[in-house]
């Protein structure tokens, strides 16, 4: 396989060069079909691959009326979730206080009884 210099030997942001053990990602040409796959270094797994006929003549992604369409399908369903997840996160630190509160009470009256005895 042969690595693809640009991304894993070059910053992203400033073009200067930098330790390709620094990098968490690396991206690959596999030899035998010109698949480009990403690789995080870190756990040895694929995260993307993609096919020569799915890139376009600068080695970028094709992105079609689809890809768009499941990406502002994926915003708007977390748009949608995101109330409910805070109702359950306040409604769990209501709760959590609440056992906080009878823990500190029960702790307290225990030190009373040791007082009093």
């Amino acid at each position: 396989m042969v690595l693809l210099g640009a991304n894993a030997m070059m910053g992203a942001d400033t073009g200067e060069p930098h330790d390709t053990m620094e990098a968490k990602e690396i991206e690959i040409a596999c030899p035998c079909c010109s698949t480009r796959l990403t690789v995080d270094v870190r756990t040895s797994t694929v995260l993307r691959a993609r096919k020569p006929e799915e890139l376009d003549t600068t080695g970028k992604p094709k992105l079609g009326e689809k890809d768009w369409s499941d990406a502002l399908g994926r915003v708007r369903s977390r748009s949608d979730e995101a109330p409910g997840k805070l109702d359950e996160l306040l409604a769990k630190e209501r709760d959590k206080r609440s056992r906080l509160d009878d823990l500190f009470k029960a702790a307290n009256d225990k030190l009373k009884q040791q007082d009093e005895e």
